[in-house]
């Protein structure tokens, strides 16, 4: 299930509203257990065998934790996380290692694919959140199995994140307070969240979709327009469902943190990584990266320890040559930008990114490096055709929307309003685009969601 669907909008969220807010009163137990079960209903609505196995490993991890303590505390503490690394790897890695060593052996371990849940990375993540916070001793390990079940499952953010750390919701599981305040302001975060789901990242992939996949030799133009029109569209895809995530949150009462801080505004690739995906960055931060020493070691270290994350980054977001190298390429320009500090520039941090972004995006290595061809006119292509004039002609408006909302337009639009006490427009614009959306959502059939893969 996703949260921009008719079933969604129109039967999970207000029955969940209905049950949560109308008929469990104030006793927090009830209103824990109804958010649970309807969690688990969300994540079943969509894989209905997959959700047994994400219990078992709540359980499981539940269990490991309540030994983390004493002189045993380290071995139970990596038991947990060998067994959550080992599902991750089971599910998410085993056919692209399998071909691997197909590839280099000519021996086939595996038949065919596993199947892979949705949203796997984010929940195992925010299972070791909750094993290393325990074992660091930032939280206590939680006597209910259910208050367990109720953090990894928790719907807003069980399948695209952000990932929550469980000493972010620690306290708000037993003692949150809802309020008709954050309540509403939640309404207005989803809603936002919604339009730029469903009114610029979709048309933004049916055109990066086209150029990639059905268009083999475009011109360099037509080529750029795909990869821009991709850069928006994993950005309003990923953000606005961020938004969404957290609007929800405060609908319940639960207070996530920021992901994303208009990040194609960075002037470095330092600074891009400060501002996408926060909750993944600072997650390798303070799990993987601090441990191993930081920057607190020799030069050679600290180079080793930041290749690591980028590779576990990389490794992290899919089973692909692709992603790995997605990842080295950060980490070899965070190591250049080591090396010249004073190197500050919007321009060059943002055709780092478009073409990271084009590996990303291709099924293979070789398809990103022919797609790059293109794009710099190696590939014997023309520089324009017509059929970049068309896609221009027929998403200009929505070109437009996307080039204005990677800027914090928004945020001083309504900071004007509300210093001119002009507020009423905000919410007109709100209603506005609450029905554009639906009726968007209603008609049309096409509806990615690119992190769902992750």
């Amino acid at each position: 299930m996703v949260f921009s669907s008719t079933v969604f909008l129109f039967l999970f969220l207000p029955g969940l509203l209905i049950f949560y807010y109308g008929l469990t009163f104030h006793k927090r137990s009830l209103k824990n257990l109804v958010l649970l079960l309807f969690s688990l209903m969300f994540y079943a609505w969509g894989e209905p065998i997959f959700v047994f196995i994400m219990l078992a490993s709540v359980f499981v991890n539940y269990f490991l934790a309540l030994f983390i303590k004493g002189a045993y505390k380290k071995f139970f503490m990596m038991l947990a996380i060998i067994l959550d690394v080992g599902i991750l790897t089971v599910y998410k890695y085993a056919s692209f290692l399998s071909e691997i060593i197909f590839d280099l052996t000519g021996v086939s371990l595996m038949s065919e694919k596993i199947p892979l849940p949705i949203g796997i990375s984010f929940f195992t993540f925010q299972m070791m959140s909750y094993i290393f916070d325990i074992y660091y001793e930032k939280s206590k390990a939680r006597k209910n199995p259910l208050d367990v079940a109720l953090y990894i499952s928790l719907f807003p953010q069980l399948i695209a994140g952000p990932i929550v750390r469980y000493g972010d919701v620690e306290r708000e599981i037993d003692y949150r307070v809802e309020n008709v305040s954050e309540f509403s302001d939640g309404v207005e975060r989803f809603i936002y969240g919604l339009a730029k789901k469903v009114l610029i990242a979709n048309f933004l992939a049916q055109i990066s979709d086209n150029v990639f996949g059905y268009i083999q030799n475009p011109s360099v133009l037509l080529a750029w327009l795909g990869a821009l029109a991709y850069t928006g569209q994993i950005y309003f895809d990923f953000s606005g469902y961020s938004d969404m995530a957290i609007g929800l949150g405060l609908m319940f009462g639960f207070h996530f943190k920021e992901n994303f801080n208009y990040p194609y505004m960075a002037v470095n690739v330092r600074d891009f990584w400060h501002r996408w995906h926060i909750s993944l960055s600072t997650w390798f931060r303070d799990y993987v990266y601090i441990p191993m020493g930081g920057s607190r070691v020799s030069a050679l270290k600290h180079i080793f320890n930041i290749f690591t994350v980028w590779l576990l980054t990389g490794i992290w977001h899919g089973a692909n040559w692709t992603f790995i190298l997605w990842g080295l390429i950060y980490f070899a320009f965070l190591i250049f930008e080591k090396a010249f500090p004073k190197i500050k520039s919007h321009i060059y941090t943002m055709l780092v990114v478009i073409f990271a972004w084009v590996f990303f995006k291709s099924e293979s290595v070789g398809a990103g490096a022919k797609y790059i061809s293109s794009m710099l006119g190696l590939a014997g292509n023309s520089f324009y055709d017509y059929a970049f004039f068309d896609y221009v002609k027929n998403t200009w408006v929505v070109l437009i929307f996307a080039l204005i909302g990677i800027f914090p337009v928004v945020p001083k639009l309504k900071s004007i309003l509300t210093k001119y006490k002009c507020l009423w427009l905000e919410k007109a614009v709100l209603i506005l685009l609450t029905l554009i959306s639906i009726a968007e959502v209603v008609g049309s059939s096409y509806n990615p969601f690119i992190y769902f893969n992750f």
